[in-house]
């Protein structure tokens, strides 16, 4: 129990972090520009503390559920003193406005990356990308045995290793770190294909692997037993039949070192930026579900977490030492908050940056037309939409925040 409260704590005292340092991305920048910063605060409510160094407040609020960074004249709509109006912010150049607004986003995403770079030299990050790397031979190539009904579904058991039918695998002489090339000549770029072709085989076949850099030629005689069929459609669900087996597992995890774990930390940190992207594009789908978790419902490991849930997984972890999972789920929320701000909308970091650029392109036309540069953007008229970003956005947060209290996602 002490270990799960302190994984919650120190998830959390992370996301703290991670927050302080998207608001300072904004500070600096800023600063650098010479706009004028008033206050840098940590969390939202009532003050707890803080410092004045120079021209700008620094501290801690309450609430520790974010923070802000106070740019003055961050719109012409702002009030500023007529000491800070030559440094008001939408005075500047659109060009330092965007950086300045985008320097938090980015802050985010070069947190996570570290994170996975992190992951990648200790941990090892998982194998997402389904390659064909051999991690375990087993003793024997395992048969299935059924074991009655659950839930309504099939349960299937496997049994034990017997001395007298050591796996194929280990026979031929495969190795864990070896990469499957090809099997019984049909090229296998990812496990699961390599899988799909063992599974059809018997007998004597031809496997290829590549070992620290050399391509040897091997042979394996693939047993048939019980077991879980695989399909090449990823939308069927495996079925349980006579399959051909070779007692190998997949490699779950890739370990680098500190030279290596770049690139191997740029290729998960694709993969993750495109499974966020896509979570992101889901998440109206997903109400229902959350409506029903708070029902008391069955809670999908998929449905949308808040930072309270996310602590909640993260104590998890590290009460089971799965410090892979804690890594993981902290990198993939600096890279879910880092993109949900950059979204066009107010009052996001994406929407300033919307307007911004609406300003550049509206100037641009007015001078192919021999006229002025336009006033900056009267923010009064987009209050409505603002307002309605506002209440979705907190109904939402409300919503998965109360679904994380009442029935928690837990591994």
């Amino acid at each position: 129990m002490l270990a799960f409260i302190g994984g919650i704590v120190l998830f959390a005292l992370c996301i703290g972090l991670s927050v302080a340092l998207h608001e300072a991305g904004h500070m600096f920048t800023a600063k650098a520009f010479g706009m004028r910063v008033r206050r840098y605060f940590i969390g939202f409510g009532p003050k707890l503390w803080s410092f004045r160094r120079g021209e700008t407040e620094y501290g801690l609020k309450a609430i520790p559920a974010g923070g802000f960074c106070d740019i003055a004249g961050m719109t012409a709509l702002d009030e500023v003193t007529e000491e800070e109006k030559p440094r008001a912010m939408w005075r500047f150049a659109v060009w330092k406005r965007v950086v300045v607004m985008i320097a938090g986003v980015v802050t985010q995403f070069v947190l996570g990356f570290f994170v996975v770079y992190l992951m990648a030299v200790t941990t090892g990050v998982p194998n997402v990308l389904d390659k064909p790397y051999i991690g375990k031979v087993a003793d024997c190539a395992q048969t299935a045995r059924f074991a009655g009904h659950k839930d309504g579904k099939q349960e299937w058991r496997y049994l034990p290793c017997a001395p007298s039918a050591p796996a194929p695998a280990k026979q031929a002489g495969l190795r864990e770190g070896d990469r499957i090339v090809s099997v019984a000549g049909k090229p296998t770029k990812t496990w699961s294909q390599a899988v799909l072709t063992i599974q059809a085989q018997r007998g004597s076949t031809p496997i290829v692997v590549n070992r620290d850099g050399r391509t040897l030629t091997l042979r394996m005689n693939v047993a048939e037993v019980t077991g879980v069929k695989q399909s090449a459609n990823p939308k069927q669900a495996p079925s349980i039949g006579e399959i051909g087996a070779i007692g190998a597992g997949a490699e779950s995890t890739f370990t680098y070192n500190p030279i290596t774990a770049f690139s191997g930390a740029g290729e998960f940190t694709g993969v993750m930026f495109t499974n966020v992207w896509e979570g992101i594009k889901r998440l109206p789908e997903k109400v229902p579900a959350l409506i029903s978790a708070i029902g008391g419902g069955d809670r999908g490991a998929d449905t949308p977490i808040s930072v309270v849930g996310a602590s909640i997984i993260g104590g998890d972890a590290v009460e089971q030492g799965s410090w892979v999972l804690f890594l993981y789920l902290l990198a993939a929320l600096n890279f879910f908050m880092g993109a949900m701000n950059l979204l066009p909308l107010l009052p996001l970091d994406g929407g300033h940056v919307a307007i911004a650029v609406y300003e550049r392109i509206r100037n641009w036309l007015r001078k192919l037309r021999g006229l002025a540069p336009g006033g900056p953007v009267d923010y009064t008229k987009l209050s409505g939409v603002t307002m309605v970003v506002v209440l979705i956005g907190g109904a939402f947060m409300l919503l998965t925040i109360t679904a994380d209290i009442v029935n928690p996602i837990r591994f």
